[in-house]
């Protein structure tokens, strides 16, 4: 998602037809007002979640969202597509300019995570943070634990020329294992058993992160994240920066 990041006295103009020059001057008589504050310069940078008014006229008042819904089978991560259902068509009330934090394809289920604040979704799946990603992985046939071992060196794909990093692989019962991701190569988990000759019959994506999948959520359904859960995402010892609303 592009950066939505802008010079005030570009947004005054856009939003207002005022010629940039004069924004100079509405800014000495204090009459534009940001995030509470009169505005201090014409290049100050104001961003899609900057409160901002001039002339006691709310120029933009938008706020950041933040959802997890457990994706079911069958529904594509995407905000449109034009043969199957999306995951925003499973929103009560879809709202404005959501995109998705790490999707799933269509024959996978689980945490899934949409929002309109960009700099938050890159920062949690851009592939040098290596957040982790759990998944419980049911299999055609029995898992050993050579399984383990080879998750656990790495693999070579050589479509692509890369070596996957590390992965955790849990066996919890014969057919089903728990795997830890860092990166999300294309259908890798699928790919990764594959090297062994054993089909994926289902792939249920549990966490991200800190953040688990809320067991209470029935398939298609999903619900805004705390602030103590966005805290926990990413480790921080204060409240992550930004409000939740409804």
């Amino acid at each position: 998602m592009e950066s939505k990041k802008n010079r005030l006295d570009r947004f005054i103009a856009v939003k207002t037809g005022i010629n940039r020059r004069d924004v100079r001057l509405l800014i000495a008589q204090k009459r534009i007002m940001i995030d509470g504050q009169p505005a201090t310069q014409i290049n100050q940078v104001v961003d899609q979640f900057s409160h901002i008014l001039c002339d006691g006229q709310l120029l933009q008042n938008n706020r950041p969202i933040y959802l997890m819904m457990n994706k079911p089978v069958g529904v594509v991560s995407a905000t449109k597509d034009d043969q199957h259902k999306t995951v925003i068509d499973l929103l009560d009330s879809p709202q404005k300019d959501l995109h998705i934090a790490g999707r799933l394809d269509l024959n996978s289920s689980g945490l899934l995570l949409l929002t309109n604040h960009g700099a938050w979704s890159r920062r949690l799946t851009a592939p040098e943070h290596k957040v982790n990603k759990v998944y419980h992985v049911t299999l055609a046939k029995p898992l050993t634990a050579a399984y383990i071992d080879a998750f656990a060196e790495g693999m070579f794909f050589p479509y692509e020329g890369i070596t996957t990093l590390p992965a955790t692989l849990k066996i919890l019962s014969e057919y089903v294992a728990e795997v830890t991701l860092r990166e999300g190569r294309y259908h890798q988990i699928k790919r990764m058993f594959g090297r062994f000759r054993n089909p994926v019959l289902k792939l249920h994506r549990v966490s991200v992160g800190a953040l688990t999948l809320d067991n209470r959520l029935n398939a298609g359904e999903s619900r805004i994240l705390t602030n103590e859960e966005l805290q926990h995402l990413h480790n921080t010892p204060e409240p992550f920066a930004f409000e939740n609303t409804d």
